[in-house]
């Protein structure tokens, strides 16, 4: 059989589907309910998401077989479009937290759950290796943030606040001591040279990430010692000796520094000079002077140098800038630390391809605030007990782990990020209350479940002797072990591959 996809006459076997046709012939069509690509398994055709055009109807990829001559169109904007929709419906009805509230409070966007969990299995080098995905800095911030994230913390509705920040200090002092530390994750070399202007806090941020994606980095700083604001701190605070620690290990990555110099950026003739030798140019100078910038070239705004606030462009092409260059004074330190990322990650971008980008927004869904009972659902869903745990570690288990450990291999947010699905696009129904459920090493949070029956069929495929069911009627029905069987035992053979084909991370194993 031959029919047309997307322009391309292909060779179609009988009795396919159009979503296999397209699979083999390496064309990207989104589904949930039919499992991904390594877990494939009997579709129900409930989430839409694989929806294509043909003779101008519009039928799900995974069910309909192919007919010969068939002109099917998967790429087009109108199917988008109902792919888009159909997703947004779904995340209108998702009940979860892609993120926990102190991720989310970070400016440095530290995945702190996941820190809390490295830390409580006193796993060092996981630990410090989650912290500076982040943060380069962790021992000086755990003295100086003033941890919004503490803030936000919902173990505070129900006690106190988790001690973050002192966690976030010991991992970095544990660093700075230990003999040999953990290698960090570096791109290899791309012959790329960007020089960063300014050794701050946000100048040093972007080095480390800028190195880290394999470029080499000449930082230049008016001081002898690199540290910017942070050398005006009170030293009861800040020690000088763990501020000096942690800038040596991070100059040991490819950055070079240049100390007492001054590059005269804004000087007309010698900025050229300077885009000349280097491939990218980052500032971070702290507040400069208006009239020398305005001389140099540079578009002002409100008597400060006009910066893209998602792209840390300015007008000049290949100059980048970030931190209190644009921004106010009084920034937390945090947040230039998090500028220097996120500026980094731009610079990176752009000798990648040529053109400056915007970082993506993600997609997220928020549960919002829990009521006092739905914390302690939560908490005691993700009650840890070792009798052997420090008192620090028992500090880290205090953690509700709000946040959602099959985010990395959940295909509804993959597939929303990629079509740009919003979750407030569809008025939001009467919240339902929050249900954690743990059995053993599984956690199940029905408020994520689409229904789809890739559990169920998971558990089945592998004997399962109770497996699970569909329970109740209509707009009730849920997915369980029959007769109140623990999921522990109902999936005794099969969890994994159960956890594995969820596309929602509604089924999660630790």
């Amino acid at each position: 059989m031959k029919i047309t996809l997307d322009g391309n006459v292909c060779s179609a076997e009988s009795g396919e589907t159009i979503l296999q046709l397209a699979r083999r012939q390496g064309v990207d069509i989104p589904t949930l309910c039919d499992g991904s690509q390594e877990h494939r398994h009997s579709k129900s055709t409930s989430c839409l998401v694989c929806l294509v055009k043909v003779a101008g109807r519009f039928v799900p990829a995974c069910a309909t077989r192919i007919e010969d001559g068939m002109v099917v169109e998967s790429e087009t904007e109108e199917v988008r479009q109902l792919r888009k929709a159909s997703l947004e419906l779904l995340l209108s009805d998702h009940l979860g937290d892609c993120f926990g509230p102190c991720q989310l409070a970070c400016p440095a966007k530290l995945d702190i759950p996941r820190m809390l969990r490295d830390f409580q299995r006193n796993d060092q080098d996981a630990a410090i290796r989650t912290v500076m995905e982040a943060i380069p800095l962790p021992a000086v911030l755990g003295r100086v943030c003033p941890k919004p994230c503490e803030k936000v913390c919902r173990r505070g509705d129900l006690d106190r606040a988790v001690s973050i920040c002192d966690i976030k200090r010991i991992i970095g002092d544990r660093h700075l001591a230990a003999p040999a530390a953990p290698p960090l994750e570096t791109q290899p070399a791309t012959g790329k040279n960007v020089v960063v202007i300014g050794a701050g806090p946000s100048g040093l941020s972007a080095a480390f990430f800028l190195a880290r994606q394999g470029h080499r980095v000449s930082l230049y700083g008016l001081k002898r010692k690199p540290g910017g604001r942070l050398r005006e701190m009170d030293q009861t605070v800040l020690p000088e000796a763990v501020l000096d620690a942690e800038i040596r290990n991070l100059l040991a990555l490819p950055i070079e520094y240049y100390p007492d110099e001054r590059l005269d950026w804004t000087d007309p003739e010698a900025l050229p000079e300077i885009r000349r030798s280097f491939d990218a140019v980052l500032l971070c100078t702290g507040p400069c002077d208006a009239e020398h910038l305005a001389r140099s070239g540079f578009d002002m705004e409100h008597g400060r140098l006009r910066v893209d606030t998602r792209a840390f462009t300015t007008s000049q092409p290949g100059v980048f800038a970030t931190g209190t260059i644009f921004r106010a004074r009084s920034t937390m330190i945090v947040r230039s630390i998090a500028d220097g990322r996120e500026a980094a990650e731009s610079v990176g971008r752009f000798l990648q391809s040529g053109t400056s980008t915007a970082n993506e927004p993600q997609t997220l869904v928020r549960i919002g605030k829990l009521d006092k009972d739905e914390v302690r659902d939560f908490a005691e869903a993700n009650l840890h007990t070792d009798s052997n745990a420090t008192a620090e570690m028992a500090e880290a288990a205090r953690c509700l782990h709000c946040d959602c450990r099959g985010r990395e291999k959940c295909r509804l947010l993959k597939h929303s990020q990629s079509y740009h699905a919003d979750p407030r696009t569809f008025s939001e129904p009467a919240r339902r209350p929050l249900i954690v459920r743990r059995s053993g090493r599984i956690l199940f949070e029905p408020g994520k479940c689409i229904k789809c029956g890739l559990c169920i069929t998971a558990a089945k495929e592998h004997g399962e002797e109770i497996g699970l069911t569909f329970l109740g009627r209509g707009f009730d029905v849920q997915i369980g072990a029959p007769f109140d069987e623990p999921l522990e035992k109902a999936l005794a053979k099969s969890a994994e591959f159960a956890v594995a084909a969820c596309p929602t991370a509604a089924l999660s194993m630790e």
